[in-house]
């Protein structure tokens, strides 16, 4: 019927399907929840995350200060990599067998001013080592910046996946380029 309001070419008028109150409910809802699917942390998961990662990094340092390969395996992811000072890449394996060997032996290791940022399941680590280490080519000593990344596999269980460190140098003073840095 042309000219009814029923005509095909009226516009349509729906009534509202949920009420105001309802419909801020469920917008409050999904934005509380948004942040679980997406990875966010509550601040609560945040500190049980920095106090395992704190953990963690405690378990590294006493496996490097030890040449506990065992704990150093525990804690390594099977793609890990790591950019020595000096550039070099290394491999999980290959920081395995750096420790097994006992090629670098570290007799101090200081961590300071550490902070650790997260990403969802990804954990961002950044310090100052203060360490002393003898290496084949004789002792090595000094101030390292370093950023190691773990990440919580679909096991929950944290591993590191990179690791970089560059040496800490008073501006304006290049220092030689040494081959045996630590990783």
């Amino acid at each position: 019927m042309p000219g009814s309001s029923k005509d095909a070419l009226s516009p349509i008028r729906f009534r509202p399907l949920v009420s105001g109150w309802a419909m801020a409910a469920v917008l409050t809802l999904a934005v509380g929840v948004v942040p679980l699917f997406a990875g966010g942390l509550s601040i609560a998961q945040k500190h049980e995350g920095r106090h395992e990662i704190d953990q963690l990094e405690g378990q590294w340092r006493n496996a490097i200060l030890n040449s506990d390969v065992k704990t150093m395996d525990s804690l390594l992811a099977d793609d890990y990599m790591a950019i020595t000072p000096s550039g070099v890449l290394q491999s999980r394996e290959e920081t395995l067998e750096s420790l097994r060997s006992g090629r670098m032996h570290f007799s101090s290791l200081t961590i300071t001013d550490r902070r650790v940022r997260f990403y969802g399941a990804t954990a961002v680590v950044t310090s100052l080592a203060s360490m002393q280490a003898s290496t084949p080519d004789g002792p090595l000593a000094g101030d390292y910046r370093y950023t190691r990344v773990y990440v919580r596999n679909a096991q929950g269980v944290w591993k590191i996946v990179s690791f970089e460190a560059s040496r800490v140098r008073e501006p304006g003073t290049p220092g030689p380029r040494r081959h045996n840095e630590p990783h």
